[in-house]
């Protein structure tokens, strides 16, 4: 990582990069980066899309979504698991049931799944979607998990296990409480979960290309997914975690799903303003977490949301800047890459 960073203030350097230079300047050595971050991390395929004010200003493929034949990434087509940014989408879609009054984030999680097993705390909707409520996360080979099962089905791996602690005692970031977070939206709608995101945000954003990963169908334009060394991936099977971890897009699709964030259409500012603020633990701490999206500053300390994604043959990342009226998506086809500091890069060229 630091390799990459000397990388970067070396290229700013010799470029002659300053603030203010035009986008097409700051596209070009973003390109420069990205190339050697390819290079450095042994990334089969990667997709980035930026946007600024509503408009796609940057879109590129690098490498290769299949090897044999080889298939190039195009970023308005290549479909990636985006992991963990599931969980934004997710949110996104909850808020739009808080506009609808069908869930208050207040009340307990058995006011709309009475029948759940009891725990020695109870915990609240808001809890749950901030890493709050004590859900415990993967254990074993629980993340390789290749049975499709339903979100109904999902809940049989943890939903008789004990709490890890007093709800909003402590943050711990887990996927299982978004498979109950969407049972719990299912069934407060009468909606099935993914019909429910594909009407509230699929449709109205126009976003074509994303969609949950049916393990038993063979899906067009889909990467290959990729561990180390090149090698594929494990197969596995997503559905029944859809909300936290199952969904397949576009770098260009979660454009247009960022640009929602910093311009809603289909949510009021209200209930946007809930997921996207900080919850704070019983003792006052900040978790830095809201519902679905991390909250932190640029360097400018300006606004900054972003989720990271770490999944089977995928290490994704979405980042948005209402102030500057930036979104980045990135989406690579590999397994355990870490894109903190290939994300902190990227906002440095394109926030300063």
């Amino acid at each position: 990582m630091k390799i990459l960073l000397t990388f970067l203030i070396i290229i700013l350097s010799s470029s002659g990069f300053k603030i203010g230079k035009s986008n097409r300047y700051k596209i070009k050595i973003a390109n420069k980066v990205a190339k050697k971050f390819l290079r450095q991390q042994s990334i089969p395929g990667m997709a980035i899309s930026v946007s600024q004010n509503g408009k796609l200003i940057w879109s590129e493929g690098f490498g290769y979504a299949k090897k044999k034949p080889k298939t190039k990434i195009e970023p308005n087509k290549t479909l990636f698991r985006i992991a963990s940014i599931s969980k934004s989408i997710t949110a996104l879609t909850l808020a739009t049931l808080v506009d609808d009054t069908i869930i208050d984030l207040n009340k307990s999680i058995y006011t709309y799944l009475p029948n759940y097993p009891k725990k020695k705390y109870d915990f609240n909707v808001r809890e749950l979607g901030g890493h709050l409520a004590g859900i415990r996360h993967y254990k074993g080979n629980e993340f390789l998990l290749n049975k499709k099962l339903s979100i109904t089905e999902g809940l049989n791996l943890f939903k008789n296990d004990s709490l890890l602690f007093e709800p909003s005692t402590a943050f711990s970031y887990n996927t299982f409480g978004y498979v109950l977070l969407s049972e719990i939206m299912q069934k407060a709608s009468k909606t099935d979960f993914n019909h429910l995101v594909k009407t509230k945000i699929f449709d109205p954003l126009s976003m074509q290309h994303t969609f949950i990963e049916d393990s038993e169908k063979i899906i067009v334009n889909k990467t290959n997914f990729f561990r180390n060394k090149g090698k594929l991936a494990s197969t596995v099977a997503n559905e029944y975690k859809v909300a936290g971890g199952g969904f397949l897009s576009t770098s260009e699709d979660l454009i247009k799903f960022g640009e929602e964030i910093i311009s809603p259409t289909i949510v009021s500012q209200k209930a946007l303003n809930k997921i996207l603020t900080s919850q704070k633990l019983k003792s006052k701490k900040n978790t830095g977490y809201g519902i679905g999206f991390s909250i932190a500053f640029t360097e400018n300390k300006t606004a900054k949301y972003y989720h990271t994604g770490g999944g089977v043959g995928a290490s994704t990342v979405l980042l948005i800047y209402p102030k500057e009226g930036i979104v980045i998506s990135v989406l690579t086809n590999k397994t355990g890459i870490n894109m903190d500091t290939f994300s902190k890069a990227l906002e440095h060229i394109f926030i300063n």
